[in-house]
């Protein structure tokens, strides 16, 4: 059952998946539309799951969905299946856990993680890079430590 994104719960389950481009209007469009039909009849053993979702900066899609109710393995199944099917559909990466998000010159960046690593050694990235943690786990998290300065994130012992 599709809610308004600020109902939920602090403790709210938080899933983010970041693109590996910046979504253009019609395939927002698109996404929007699915996102809105799929998480509308989303169910865990026989219960509409409480959810949400929001597209930042035309780049993440971010899905949230109330704790206080359980959603079972085959219900998270559905939900991977659904966003493997939006990769397939607009010909994007959405899954792929081993690329970093950050902001540089205004611009969010999209790279792989050694690519990253290099990036931080060679110091062109610093304690002040602005990093997207996408592992974030529940909404208080989504609101207060997704978008942070490198120094505040797991991203910083690459500056070691």
């Amino acid at each position: 059952m599709l809610i308004d994104f600020n109902t939920l719960p602090d403790t709210a389950k938080v899933w983010i998946y970041p693109a590996n481009r910046l979504l253009n209007a019609e395939e927002l469009s698109q996404i929007t539309a699915d996102l809105t039909a799929f998480l509308d009849s989303w169910v865990s053993h026989t219960q509409r799951v409480r959810c949400a979702f929001q597209i930042p900066y035309d780049r993440f899609i971010v899905i949230a969905a109330d704790d206080n109710q359980h959603i079972g393995g085959c219900s998270l199944d559905e939900l991977a299946h659904f966003i493997q099917e939006l990769e397939k559909k607009h010909n994007l990466l959405l899954l792929d856990k081993m690329n970093v998000s950050f902001r540089h010159e205004g611009e969010i960046c999209y790279i792989p993680l050694v690519d990253f690593k290099k990036l931080a050694q060679q110091k062109k990235v610093d304690n002040h890079t602005i990093v997207f943690n996408n592992l974030v786990t529940n909404l208080y998290e989504y609101q207060h430590d997704w978008e942070v300065p490198m120094q505040d994130s797991w991203h910083n012992r690459f500056l070691r």
